[in-house]
C-alpha cells in the first residue's frame, strides 16, 4: 500500500464494537480487543477458553483454538487496512505446541503482507500461563467491506 493509499487513523475499538462488523462468533469465544497497531498491522486479543470447549482429556478442543486464531488473524487485516477490507480465510495452517486448559487466553496476529487481492498473516495463541500453545499462518482474500453482505 502506497503512502497515498495509507488509511487514516483507525479506531479499532469503535469499529469492532459496531454490530455490523463485530465477528458474531466473538461473543461465544469471549473476544476482547487488547491492543492494536495499525502501521504494524498487529492485533492482540483475549478469549475465554471455556470448560464447555474441552475434549474428553480436559483440554480445549483444537477447533476452538483454531477459531480463536482465525478470529485474530482476520482482524489484523482489518486493522492494517484501516477498516476498509474484510479477509475471508483461503488457507489456514496450525501447529499445536501444547495443551490449553480452560481460562483466559491471549492471541496475537500480524498482517505480514496486504496485497490488492490476497493477505498473509501469522499468529500465536498463548495459554493462560502466557506460554505459546498454538502457532498459525493463513492466507486470506482481500475484499472491500462495501462488497460484503454487511457493507
Amino acid at each position: 500500500m502506497s503512502e497515498a493509499e495509507a488509511p487514516a487513523a483507525f479506531d479499532a475499538p469503535a469499529f469492532f464494537s459496531d454490530p455490523r462488523f463485530a465477528p458474531p462468533a466473538s461473543k461465544l469465544l469471549g473476544w476482547t480487543l487488547e491492543s492494536f497497531d495499525q502501521e504494524a498491522g498487529t492485533v492482540a486479543l483475549s478469549f475465554d477458553a471455556k470448560p464447555e470447549f474441552t475434549n474428553p482429556g480436559g483440554n480445549i478442543q483444537g477447533g476452538f483454538l483454531a477459531a480463536m486464531l482465525d478470529d485474530t488473524m482476520g482482524p489484523a487485516v482489518v486493522v492494517k487496512s484501516g477498516g476498509r477490507f474484510y479477509a475471508p480465510t483461503l488457507t489456514f495452517s496450525l501447529n499445536y505446541l501444547k495443551p490449553v486448559f480452560p481460562g483466559r487466553v491471549r492471541a496475537e496476529a500480524r498482517c505480514v503482507r496486504l496485497g490488492k487481492t490476497i493477505a498473509y498473516m501469522e499468529g500465536v495463541l498463548y495459554d493462560s500461563e502466557g506460554e505459546p500453545a498454538v502457532t498459525a499462518t493463513c492466507c486470506s482474500r482481500v475484499i472491500p467491506f462495501e462488497k460484503t453482505r454487511k457493507g
